[in-house]
């Protein structure tokens, strides 16, 4: 059984993860195809994949999950565990007594209620007072109805979750409301874009990391970058005389490191380094974001026979955020880096062979199952590929960017 899933981060008021929505094709009833069979069978089910798999795909973090009436009522959630675990009802459940029970059960159990797509009514506030959170949506709600509903619910001590942030105005705006939680990709878009020029520092950085993922990348270019990086330096030096490499005779310079790390080691090192220095006033999602579309994108290459260099994919998932980490023009910041042709004109927006390959992760990520399956076909790739891909994406994203906090 093939389950797809995506996660979507959920931020806390300073922009750190607090926890991530996971979505799944064709709702939670894939992960339990046998519901009504015996309890044993759905009990494997879900340590197989919901128990280890929720911890997998969070990277530790909480998850919120949504579940429709007949999976409360089975009480499905209580296969998972209750300290990671949001149980989201959907905005269409009309709660009766039997489902007002089990939601009093999961709150015994010590599980976190959430209301999806809030709406206030005469019918839902049985469930208003059992749950925690209220999440809004900020694109079908009207300011005015939001601000009564933070005016209302925060003095009752329920958390509102603000969802389908698109922009920071929108972000600030649920900020200066009271909102705790936030949910949307406001995030992966530039604050402020601007076609001004980027400060020198963050400049050579963007050269080093665009060097080192060149093709036929130049030793001596690459080591005269990094010499004028005073912080990249020492941490690659540091890094090569850990003691986890155990060596005899210190590593002393820039062109060593270089040549002792390899093509494919000194790319990822550099270009995880190099991320996070640039945005460090950003969440962290930014960049795992960045490293989950370069991996999968790589991968994507690797699965097809024909397809365009792996490392050319790797390096354009990796930089489809940047315009986000400057907050800056895609095209500004395409003018200055040494990138292939290819590549910038994919990231500015021009169709090229690249652009299907993005285009297919980018929809795997917002869980747009059927257009990335399409564009899968058209890359004759299949399908069946695609979660196995982005679970390992997650998995690469999260241990590499925990090597470098």
């Amino acid at each position: 059984m093939d389950i797809y899933i995506a996660r979507q981060p959920i931020f806390t008021r300073s922009k750190e993860i607090h926890a991530y929505e996971l979505l799944f094709r064709g709702g939670m009833d894939n992960c339990f195809p046998d519901i009504d069979g015996d309890t044993a069978t759905s009990r494997v089910i879900s340590n197989a994949f919901l128990t280890s798999g929720v911890e997998q795909v969070t990277g530790g973090k909480a998850a919120y999950i949504n579940f429709p009436k007949h999976l409360l009522v089975k009480k499905i959630p209580l296969f998972l565990p209750p300290q990671i675990t949001t149980v989201e009802i959907l905005e269409d459940v009309v709660p009766d007594e039997e489902l007002l029970a089990c939601c009093r059960e999961f709150l015994a159990r010590g599980y976190t209620i959430a209301l999806d797509d809030f709406e206030d009514s005469p019918s839902v506030k049985p469930l208003i007072d059992l749950a925690h959170i209220l999440k809004i949506d900020f694109m079908k709600t009207s300011r005015d109805q939001i601000t009564e509903y933070a005016q209302r619910f925060l003095s009752r001590g329920k958390k509102l979750l603000a969802e389908k942030v698109e922009t920071d105005r929108d972000f600030q705006t649920a900020l200066h409301l009271g909102f705790s939680y936030f949910q949307g990709y406001f995030f992966s878009k530039p604050q402020v874009i601007r076609d001004t020029e980027i400060p020198s520092l963050k400049m050579n950085l963007l050269r080093i990391m665009g060097e080192a993922r060149r093709e036929d990348y130049d030793v001596d270019k690459l080591e005269k970058f990094i010499e004028k990086d005073v912080g990249i330096s020492y941490k690659l030096l540091r890094y090569l005389n850990s003691p986890f490499f155990r060596r005899r005779n210190e590593i002393t310079s820039i062109r060593q490191a270089i040549v002792m790390l390899g093509e494919k080691g000194i790319r990822s090192f550099l270009s995880v380094i190099i991320l996070s220095e640039l945005s460090q006033d950003k969440p962290d999602e930014l960049i795992k974001s960045s490293v989950i579309r370069a991996r999968m994108c790589e991968q994507l290459s690797r699965a097809r026979r024909g397809a365009p260099d792996p490392s050319e994919l790797f390096t354009l998932g990796l930089f489809s955020h940047i315009d986000a980490i400057l907050d800056n023009t895609m095209e500004n910041i395409m003018k200055r880096l040494p990138l292939a042709d290819e590549i910038k004109k994919t990231l500015t927006g021009i169709g090229t062979p690249l652009r299907e390959y993005l285009d297919l992760v980018t929809n795997y990520q917002s869980g747009s199952w059927e257009t990335a399956e399409t564009m899968a076909g058209r890359l004759q790739i299949p399908p069946d590929m695609l979660p196995s891909l982005y679970l390992d994406a997650l998995g690469f994203a999260d241990a590499l960017y925990s090597a470098t906090e």
